[in-house]
């Protein structure tokens, strides 16, 4: 390629890229999830309960998946019929 690197250069778009980074690091924040402070507040008052024993755990390992396929074998579910027979708008 030696010096001719000029056609392989990504065309420039905007004015200053450093700016455009800039802006989009910003507007990227907007798209986080927050969480209300009452719902984080629940969480760890959650926690608090597992940590002093109060809550009783459930594990999720793959005899509990087994278990819930042998329960709903054969089960068929519509939701969407479900939807219209209680006609949500």
């Amino acid at each position: 390629m030696g010096s001719s690197y000029a056609a392989y250069d990504l065309p420039r778009t905007v004015e200053d890229p450093e700016q455009e980074c800039i802006e989009w690091f910003w507007a990227g924040l907007n798209e986080d999830d927050v969480y209300p402070k009452e719902f984080l507040e629940e969480l760890l008052a959650i926690v608090d309960r597992i940590d002093r024993g109060e809550e009783k755990l459930i594990s999720l390992d793959e005899d509990f998946f087994d278990r819930m396929k042998e329960l709903t074998d054969g089960v068929e579910f519509d939701l969407n019929e479900k939807l219209k027979d209680e006609d949500v708008t």
